[in-house]
């Protein structure tokens, strides 16, 4: 059995590491550039489930994908060596008035009545929990399980473990364009005319996903959606527990490296860090966390989210043959390991009897 994935992020990386698990021998990850190394790496490494999920259903995903990094972290660092610094750091959401306290107060009694660890502290508590946050605060929303992994770690974690699982790995690859043959995607058409064949081809191409030619017209579309984020480094480290407000973030790695991000720009492809994304993305860090505005500021970039509306596309598509692994928005490292394991269910359970 042959299974072409185009895109080599960690979606892709991810789902050929599952299916090589699982027994298939003939997997091939085709990427345009360097696999590993484009959004994937390039994210927040947030594992906010508690905090991303917006109705019940998805909460009860999110947790289960959340919880099983711990395994995933411990299985990757066996087989390669690589710790993809997985840990819980918990997540603080601050509430700034008293409106929105009682707001996180209506969120945080449906997580307790469904056995997951949350609670309400007022500003003090909030300074015993994470002693650099700022003061004059109504109180926060304090969920202890959150956690993070350092992406550009897991993102090589993959990419080797799937290399010594036997997963062939191409970067520079353009598909010029998905087969079909009677009503099936039977493989892929590479630029400039090399034609790869394959009983399954699953579409990992993130915010790319539908510039991909031969996608299916009635596939949902896949449009990108800048995040710009910034990198501070303490000395020494300080901070340890993750700081959301609204879409603002701050990622304290552990080490002294702080991830404050983001930014939401629904402005195409335009690889661009602007200053006044900088500017905002600052602003709000140092409004959490006053004391980061004496840390070096040491890099900025931005990544794109690969936006849907509704749900990831997951499993089978309209095209017979074609499988997604795109569309996750801003919890493509949270969901990576349970899509892998939709993507390789779905794939096995149409593979015909041999």
């Amino acid at each position: 059995m042959r299974i072409v994935i185009v895109g080599g992020g960690v979606m892709g990386c991810a789902t050929a590491l599952e299916l090589a698990r699982r027994g298939v021998r003939d997997i091939i990850v085709l990427e345009r550039a360097v696999p590993g190394a484009e959004a994937s790496s390039a994210a927040a490494g947030i594992l906010a489930a508690q905090i991303e999920s917006r109705d019940e259903e998805e909460l009860a995903r999110f947790v289960v994908a959340r919880d099983a990094y711990g395994d995933w972290a411990t299985s990757l660092r066996e087989a390669t060596g690589i710790d993809i610094a997985h840990r819980r750091s918990g997540v603080l959401s601050i509430a700034r008035t008293p409106a929105e306290l009682e707001a996180a107060q209506h969120d945080v009694a449906l997580q307790q009545a469904r056995g997951l660890r949350a609670e309400i502290v007022d500003g003090a508590h909030a300074r015993t929990i994470e002693r650099e946050l700022c003061d004059g605060i109504a109180g926060a929303a304090y969920y202890p399980d959150e956690a993070q992994v350092d992406p550009p770690q897991l993102l090589r974690a993959l990419v080797v473990a799937a290399t010594n699982a036997g997963v062939v790995m191409r970067g520079g690859t353009t598909v010029a364009t998905l087969l079909t043959e009677g009503g099936r995607c039977v493989g892929v058409s590479l630029a400039p005319k090399e034609i790869t064949r394959a009983d399954a081809v699953i579409l990992a191409a993130g915010s790319w996903s539908s510039l991909v030619p031969g996608v299916p017209d009635d596939m949902p579309r896949v449009r990108p959606i800048r995040g710009q984020l910034v990198m501070l480094e303490e000395r020494p480290p300080r901070a340890s527990t993750i700081l959301f407000e609204g879409h603002s973030y701050v990622v304290p790695r552990g080490d002294g490296r702080v991830i404050c991000g983001s930014t939401m720009e629904d402005v195409g492809h335009r690889r661009e860090v602007t200053a006044a994304g900088v500017q905002s993305i600052l602003g709000a860090a140092i409004a959490l966390m006053p004391r980061l505005g004496e840390a070096e500021l040491v890099r900025s970039w931005c990544n794109f989210r690969p936006s849907v509306a509704g749900a990831p596309l997951v499993g089978a598509s309209p095209l017979p043959g074609l499988f997604l692994a795109t569309g996750h928005h801003r919890n493509g490292i949270l969901l990576a390991k349970v899509t892998a394991d939709a993507v390789a269910d779905a794939i096995m359970g149409a593979r015909p009897p041999s």
